[in-house]
Order: C-alpha cells, then structure tokens, then sequence
C-alpha cells in the first residue's frame, strides 16, 4: 500500500516565537470518488463483475467508486476516453478480452489506442469460460464426437456466436483450426436470440458463456461438450476442458481494471493491491463463481505480460479466421 504523502513544515510565528511544526499528511490516494468506465450496456460480464469490484473497493477505500457505462462502439470511444483522462488514478477502465484483447487485431490500424502501451494494467478480476453447447437432437456426446461429425459432414454443421469479432466466435475459430473441422459460423446480434435459436433446435451448435449457458445446462435443455479454459471449471466439473482432448488449448472471456499510461506507480500499485486482496476474500471468490467466473487477480507485471499474450493470441486468430468488421 502506497505511504501517506507528506507536506511541507510549515512555520507560523505565535507571538515572538517561530514554531516549526511537524510534517501535515496530506491524504493517501483516493482522496476523492473514482470512476470505472466500464465500455458496454449495463448486464455484460464486464459490467457485472466491474461493479462487484467497485462496491468492494467504495466499502475499503471510503471513497465511493462510481460505475460509468459507455456502451457502444465496441468499446473504442469508451477506452479512448480513459487513454485521454488525467493519469491520476481517479479515471480507470474495465478492459475486457473484447477491448484490450480481440480490438487490436481486430481493428488493426485503426484503432485510436494501444491496448498493451496506452494503460497502466492494474489487475485482471476475473476469467468467464466459455461452453461448447449443442441442441439434445445434435448426435453427440463429447468433443470427440463433434469433431468426428464435423469432419465427416465438413461445412453442414453450423454454430451461433454473438456476432463477429466477438471472443464466442474467435474462441469457436481457435477450435476449428485447432481441430482442423470445418463449421460455419452464424453470426447473431447478441448472445439472447442465438441462445432463443438453439433452445428451439433452429441451430444445433452454439459458442457461449458459462454465465449465459449455465441455467440451461442445468435444467437440461441443452448439452455442455466442453469448456475453452485449460482446466475444468467449478460450475460444471463434469464437463471436460477442449484441452483435454486438444492438448495447450486456452480460450476465455476476462476484464480487469487499467489506469492511463503515466499513473504514479504507486496509485497503480495500491489499486492492484487492494483489488487483489479484495478477491482473494472467500466471500467475494464465491460471489464471482456463482456469477459464472474464476476469479483471476495479478501484480501489473503479470496482467502487462497477460494482456501482451492475448493481443498476439487473438491477432493471429483474426488472421486466420478472415473476420472483417466495418
């Protein structure tokens, strides 16, 4: 934690005296409310998980932290404007795989910031996973099933992502090329009418998150094949990671919170500090796994490293998936 920033002596005189006082603390960071620009709609992980972290650190901090959604855009105006603001600490971003990680490659050459070098990473809050799911009437049980009919049916099979560019359809790419199938990808706008189209059999595959799947797992009306992370997940331990059967596989949903390059690196310290203290407490652990997540805190050195990975990991992807946005 960052040490209290000490005034200068001030000298007063008091009648023909002139008494020296002792140093004033000036009040450690934050002295004053903080805003988290979270860049999507207000019900996104990013959102959701953003003012989970928010609540905790208003409660520690005694200074309230104040959510701001500025949805849209893929996310680009919202991250600009935190690149823009006073790198004091009093502005910070919820980044996500989406902003900082997909963007990039994405929107290579046009987008208006530098996603590993225009922010000061603080610290990842969390992972969301993402599910393979299929329809009941899909004949198959297991990836390694799915990967037989793909390759036996190549191009009839299809699968609903959330759009284009998004990590569903990127992480459902890396598949494909990693399994060498051929599936079509049938863009939705959103996650809701692709999972309404695969609850009704209109669809029988489908790329989504855990957060999103996890209800209709349970009650039994769709299949989970596999989750994207390397290991397991504790929402649904049963279900086997795309790594077991394709080995290295790693692929998820994430956002954690960036200052503007040039914080002090104290503030930049602190918050990372207190953040990951706040999510190694077993209450907010429990609070972030029911919502669909694994919590996934780090130093700035080890979110700098992280992002700096995914950047590359997603730029190729978009490469060799051919994803063109407008």
């Amino acid at each position: 934690m960052s040490r209290p920033v000490v005034g200068r002596r001030a000298v007063i005189a008091a009648g023909v005296a002139t008494l020296s006082l002792p140093a004033r603390a000036q009040g450690a960071y934050p002295e004053r409310p903080v805003k988290f620009v979270v860049p999507f709609p207000p019900g996104q992980a990013a959102d959701t998980f953003g003012r989970l972290m928010a609540e905790r650190l208003s409660a520690l901090w005694k200074q309230q932290v104040v959510v701001e959604n500025k949805g849209g855009g893929a996310g680009i105006p919202a991250m600009e404007g935190v690149k823009a603001a006073a790198p004091d600490g009093y502005t910070l971003a919820v980044g996500s795989s989406g902003t900082l990680g997909i963007n990039p490659g994405l929107y290579a050459g046009k987008l208006p910031y530098d996603a590993v070098n225009d922010f000061a990473p603080c610290s990842n809050i969390f992972l969301v996973p993402l599910l393979i799911t299929a329809h009941s009437s899909l004949p198959v049980a297991t990836l390694a099933e799915l990967i037989a009919l793909a390759k036996k049916e190549p191009g009839q099979l299809g699968y609903g992502s959330p759009g284009v560019g998004s990590s569903q359809h990127l992480a459902m790419e890396l598949f494909k090329h990693t399994a060498d199938v051929d599936i079509r990808n049938i863009p939705y706008k959103g996650s809701g009418p692709a999972v309404s189209d695969l609850l009704g059999g209109h669809i029988k595959l489908m790329m989504d998150s855990v957060t999103s799947a996890l209800p209709h797992v349970r009650e039994g009306r769709i299949k989970a094949i596999a989750v994207t992370t390397a290991k397991r997940v504790p929402q649904l331990p049963d279900v086997p990671a795309i790594a077991e059967t394709l080995a290295g596989f790693d692929a998820a949903g994430w956002a954690g919170v960036v200052a503007p390059a040039r914080t002090p690196r104290a503030i930049v310290e602190k918050i990372s500090a207190d953040m990951r203290a706040q999510i190694a407490l077993p209450e907010v652990q429990r609070r972030i796994i029911e919502l669909g997540g694994i919590p996934d805190p780090g130093t700035p050195e080890q979110y700098h490293a992280f992002i700096k990975a995914e950047v590359a990991k997603w730029t190729e992807v978009v490469r060799i998936s051919g994803a063109k946005v407008d």
